[in-house]
């Protein structure tokens, strides 16, 4: 069964506004902010009652409906917590207008762009698409890969625990909450983000990406965000080379690699369901 929902998700990601719908969070940041209001709360038991008590009623929710009707009511669940775990915004789409400054050689709305859509501050130009090109990996891999990763490898409660912690740590104005909710999330980051490296080597630079991760495979100090972005402006071949419209083909050219990561692991996906 998860094979065929990861499936429906990729036709609902692609043809349908239902993941907009339902991605709405208002419930969840207005528990996140009258916890975080008391200020009587320990860290660890906010993040349980935020995060582990939703996970638990919908593991309970899951035994209780997969014997009935061979799983068929389980389907639906599984369907809308995983597309409530993805991520939020369009990354590609985002890039629109920083994509329109830079086609027309304005360094400074660039500049300005970035920062307002992107959150990326950069001082010099030169710099600052490479800082996109790692906005973009960044962003697919913990939109899309990690949650499809957990989803897969433990069932929709892990992929909705990893959405939460990070809708913690994004949202989170008390320091201890933050720290404790980044802390586990890099866990949670520790395994895809490597298998999603690893991805990159057979899809793309094999013997530079190989370069990298013989240093970087067991570090556990680097974060995602860093790790995404190193192994992924190496992997792409066209990532060095300069053509007519400034460097906008090597944004074109990493979302490529991001897709045929995506086939890759659905084909893995699909090889281990049926060999199980």
């Amino acid at each position: 069964m998860s094979f065929l929902v990861l499936i429906v998700v990729l036709w609902v990601e692609k043809f349908s506004a239902l993941r907009h719908r339902l991605q709405r969070d208002g419930v969840f940041l207005g528990e996140l902010m009258r916890l975080e209001r008391s200020g009587k709360v320990h860290p660890w038991w906010t993040l349980a009652a935020l995060v582990l008590a939703p996970v638990a009623v919908l593991v309970l929710l899951l035994h209780v409906l997969e014997p009935v009707a061979y799983g068929l009511l389980a389907l639906p669940v599984h369907l809308l917590v995983l597309i409530y775990s993805l991520g939020r915004g369009d990354a590609k789409g985002a890039l629109g207008p920083f994509r329109d400054a830079w086609r027309r050689g304005d360094d400074q709305a660039a500049l300005h762009v970035a920062e307002r859509d992107l959150g990326l501050v950069v001082d010099e130009p030169h710099s600052l698409l490479v800082r996109v090109q790692g906005y973009l990996l960044w962003q697919a891999y913990q939109s899309f890969f990690a949650v499809i990763f957990w989803y897969f490898v433990l069932g929709p409660g892990a992929a909705l625990a990893y959405r939460l912690l990070a809708l913690t740590a994004e949202h989170s104005r008390q320091p201890g909450l933050s720290a404790r909710a980044q802390g586990l999330r890099h866990a949670l980051d520790w395994l895809p983000v490597r298998a999603l490296a690893l991805s990159f080597a057979l899809v793309g630079n094999f013997v530079a990406v190989m370069r990298v991760m013989l240093h970087e495979l067991l570090n556990w100090h680097i974060s995602a965000v860093h790790l995404v972005a190193k192994v992924g402006c190496v992997a792409d071949d066209s990532a060095s080379t300069e053509d007519a419209q400034r460097g906008l083909s090597r944004l074109d050219s990493v979302w490529d690699l991001l897709l045929r990561c995506a086939v890759l692991w659905y084909s893995m996906f699909a090889l281990w369901t049926v060999l199980m």
